[in-house]
């Protein structure tokens, strides 16, 4: 699948090496199609490695997807320079008049505290509510599904004894539903969170229906109605080195944390690691823009005056 990024975008020339399909505004005005209109609400603190990360998870269908990141006003990042923001983000402010095909809400490092203590929790929940009549899919990922659990269902997040973080194994609760269409019965996916939503309440909420769930890790994947908001409670888009990453990184600051679960070979942090997710990754978000977004969005999407 063609992504449109920015010309610029630091990721594109990483994917371009990749044999990842990118395309320029100039090429993509220049075809007869209308792409998808997918907006990326980006509130991980090191942003690059997300875009780059989503990205790469997006580009396995044969559907054209123009891509715009968000960031969030109401909180100043310090782990992404002032410069790459300016220049590839916009504000909640700048889009909120326009319709989008699909949204993805991003995890966030702030699970440890509660959500209304989290700086910019009052304006995601303007997005959210903007969303369900704005976006025709919603995708919440980790930290972004507890914040949706919680605001949609006034399901709230517990702290776990201790952090739950490697690659753990789940099985398919409902192969029905076309967003595990091609899944294997059992597939792995990587977590990395200090909380959880618990399960039970997850499964005692008639809206909600469970699609993947594990027996060390809880509901992996989560579906409400016919697809509106969907909600991943782990990082499906991790790369091969990102939990290597985190784990040395906590490792360097002197934090309590056990090696990841199920990642490195012989729980040797040495060895480098297996990537084990990433078929089933690309399966997930290539059903989600095929049959959720796709297959359901209009094709043209009526836009508001700017004044709305």
């Amino acid at each position: 699948m063609p992504i449109k990024v920015q010309s610029e975008l630091p990721a594109r020339q990483i994917l371009e090496d990749e044999n990842i399909f990118v395309m320029d505004e100039f090429r993509a005005i220049h075809q007869d199609i209308r792409p998808l209109q997918v907006l990326i609400l980006n509130i991980m603190p090191v942003k690059q490695d997300t875009e780059l990360q989503l990205l790469r998870a997006l580009s396995n269908t044969p559907l054209q997807v123009d891509v715009t990141f968000m960031n969030t006003a109401s909180h100043v990042s310090i782990n992404t320079p002032a410069s790459h923001l300016n220049k590839f983000y916009c504000t909640f402010e700048e889009i909120r008049h326009r319709k989008f095909d699909g949204m993805i809400i991003t995890g966030a490092p702030v699970e440890d505290i509660t959500f209304e203590e989290v700086d910019y929790w009052d304006e995601v929940c303007r997005i959210m509510d903007w969303a369900d009549t704005h976006v025709t899919s919603i995708l919440h990922i980790c930290w972004g599904a507890q914040a949706g659990f919680y605001h949609y269902y006034g399901i709230n997040k517990v702290l776990l004894d201790a952090k739950l973080f490697g690659v753990f194994k789940h099985r398919v609760m409902n192969r029905k539903i076309p967003l595990v269409r091609g899944f294997d019965d059992v597939f792995l996916a990587p977590h990395s969170r200090h909380t959880a939503t618990p399960s039970d309440a997850i499964h005692a909420c008639k809206d909600l229906t469970i699609l993947a769930e594990s027996e060390e890790a809880g509901v992996y994947l989560a579906i409400a109605g016919e697809g509106h908001r969907i909600f991943v409670t782990g990082h499906p888009e991790y790369d091969r080195m990102t939990l290597s990453n985190e784990y040395f990184r906590d490792l360097n600051k002197g934090l309590p944390i056990q090696i990841p679960v199920n990642y490195f070979p012989e729980d040797n942090p040495e060895n480098r690691p297996e990537l084990s997710w990433r078929s089933h990754s690309n399966n997930l978000y290539s059903n989600w823009l095929n049959y959720y977004v796709y297959q359901v969005t209009p094709y043209e999407l009526e836009q508001e005056s700017a004044g709305n």
